[in-house]
């Protein structure tokens, strides 16, 4: 495992996502909820996209950040929507499982192995950061966010998604999906790490972002569905 500095990296995320790396693109293994919350979520990113920049292809030629890449499924459907997509993941064999899975779907996607503390220190910024899924699991919710809004240019846009930390969270998506119907590993999500969108919201006005557009997603784990909600 290479040696990445940074305060928000918890060692212990890491070791878990390393023992599942090979299953991110089996369908029906670990990661099945980020494959069906991966199809509702570009159908929602295009649409909150055309209202910005009124083009039929909102993603074409922008470049784009994906924090916390994991094996590149949002990645993917990025690049497939014209984005010129950078990725990055603090797990390295994230990043060999994600540039493999590029190569044999004949993708260019910049996959590097860094946190964003690294990506502020090298000055770049993009048109759009995809910061999705990846707050609850960082030490330090608040610097995370702010190197984050460091990355996006002047006018630019972040997209930012977590688990809702209340009480239909915990029943559905740690008790009831880890611990009663087995359908994600023990130990995916820790409630106490769960992040509100209230307390998000603040971070982002510190550096002059607006919040433009939310929604939610309903889940059930029994029947392995999801929607998304007005």
């Amino acid at each position: 495992m290479a040696n990445l500095e940074s305060e928000n990296i918890d060692p212990k995320e890491v070791a878990y996502y390393e023992k599942l790396a090979d299953t991110w693109w089996d369908l029906d293994g670990p990661f099945w909820p980020l494959h069906k919350l991966n199809a509702l979520r570009i159908e929602w990113i295009l649409a909150q996209l055309k209202v910005q920049n009124n083009k039929p292809q909102p993603l074409a030629n922008m470049t784009v950040l994906d924090v916390g890449c994991g094996g590149g499924i949002l990645s993917e459907s990025l690049s497939k929507q014209g984005a010129i997509v950078t990725a990055i993941d603090v797990v390295e064999k994230n990043i060999k499982i994600a540039k493999a899975h590029a190569k044999q779907n004949g993708l260019q996607i910049n996959y590097q192995l860094s946190s964003v503390e690294q990506m502020v220190e090298t000055k770049q910024q993009f048109d759009i950061v995809f910061n999705m899924e990846v707050v609850e699991h960082v030490i330090d919710v608040n610097s995370f966010v702010r190197s984050c809004n460091a990355l996006v240019k002047p006018d630019g846009t972040q997209f930012i998604a977590s688990i809702n930390r209340n009480w239909l969270a915990f029943i559905i998506a740690i008790f009831g999906a880890e611990y009663v119907t087995g359908l994600l590993p023990k130990g995916t999500h820790h409630y106490s790490k769960l992040v509100k969108p209230t307390e998000l919201t603040p971070l982002l006005h510190a550096d002059g972002f607006e919040v433009v557009s939310t929604t939610g997603v309903a889940v059930n784990p029994i029947k392995r569905s999801m929607k998304r909600l007005s």
